[in-house]
């Protein structure tokens, strides 16, 4: 394969290329997890490189670009598991959208994957405007004319399983152990604990409890409050700034940078979609979150990412 550099452990390799010049390489029904957030047309220049997705000069080429992509993750992608896709509505300097997760479902529709769910991550409306300089979260307009007002645009995390019959199945055994997010316990929760067991524990520090209590080899409340979590349409306690260090990987030729993929997200897809000692595959890897979050996982992470920073 054309790369400009690999680095192979028993842990994870990652390639410092072109996606499309690496996964072609890969083994059919090789990848037990894909992971990944695509360029934003549109909304972000991730480099200079002509063969940058985000390059493209319109939504048309992009769209044909990123479908050969899913053509080849269709092909590596074990039958019956699952791609996650993290994106967003692409949004204008002044606030109008184009709906570009309905692109992605299409594609993957088309393309040997059914679409399972759409999870909203939350994110607060003024780091948003402070860091795409969008108009419509402006506070101006309140007062000047709020029809230019609109609310922060959340991400979302699109979740694909392609078709066909699972071979080795997803399982915990003992449940999900481990929290990643910043409230595990909700005040309903807590309340309800507290009314059946005669306690009057906050949620720190009912949380702390069920953490000392929890007896590895059964399932327990613990398991059962983190599935609530997790299972919910919106994820509302995603820790913004638990990422990966990546000022560093700025060039002087980029017209902007983007904030890595929270260890959060990737933690909870990772857990919930592939068992230790898979393969996890992110094409678009940045500064490493995907395959860091694998490997802090216990899983193998195969990374590949076309800036050499």
């Amino acid at each position: 394969m054309e790369v400009n550099n690999q680095i192979h452990d028993k842990n994870y390799s990652i390639y410092n290329g072109d996606c499309m010049d690496v996964i072609p390489c890969l083994t059919d029904e090789s990848i037990d997890l894909a992971i990944y957030s695509p360029p934003f047309c549109g909304l972000f220049n991730y480099s200079s490189d002509p063969r940058d997705f985000s390059n493209c000069t319109s939504k048309e080429k992009f769209l044909q670009q990123y479908e050969y992509l899913i053509v080849e993750l269709a092909r590596v992608t074990k039958k019956g598991r699952i791609n996650a896709v993290h994106c967003m509505d692409i949004c204008d300097p002044y606030g109008y959208l184009w709906d570009f997760p309905h692109e992605i479902i299409e594609l993957h529709k088309k393309h040997g994957f059914d679409y399972c769910s759409r999870i909203t991550i939350w994110k607060e409306p003024l780091k948003v405007r402070m860091r795409t300089m969008v108009q419509s979260l402006m506070h101006k307009f309140i007062v000047e004319d709020s029809t230019r007002c609109f609310p922060a645009c959340p991400d979302y995390m699109l979740i694909f399983k392609k078709r066909g019959d699972v071979e080795t199945p997803v399982t915990h055994i003992n449940g999900i152990t481990e929290y990643a997010g910043d409230v595990p316990v909700l005040p309903h929760m807590v309340q309800a604990w507290n009314n059946q067991n005669g306690t009057n524990f906050t949620p720190d520090e009912l949380w702390r409890h069920l953490k000392r209590t929890h007896k590895i080899g059964e399932i327990s409340k613990l398991n059962h409050y983190i599935w609530q979590r997790y299972a919910s349409a919106v994820w509302d306690d995603i820790r913004i700034d638990n990422v990966l260090p990546f000022r560093d990987s700025k060039e002087e030729d980029d017209e902007k940078h983007v904030h890595p993929l929270q260890i959060d997200v990737i933690e909870r897809v990772v857990e919930l979609y592939s068992n230790v000692g898979e393969i996890v595959l992110t094409p678009f890897m940045g500064v490493g979150s995907e395959v860091y979050g694998a490997v802090k996982k216990g899983r193998k992470g195969v990374g590949i990412e076309l800036k050499e920073s």
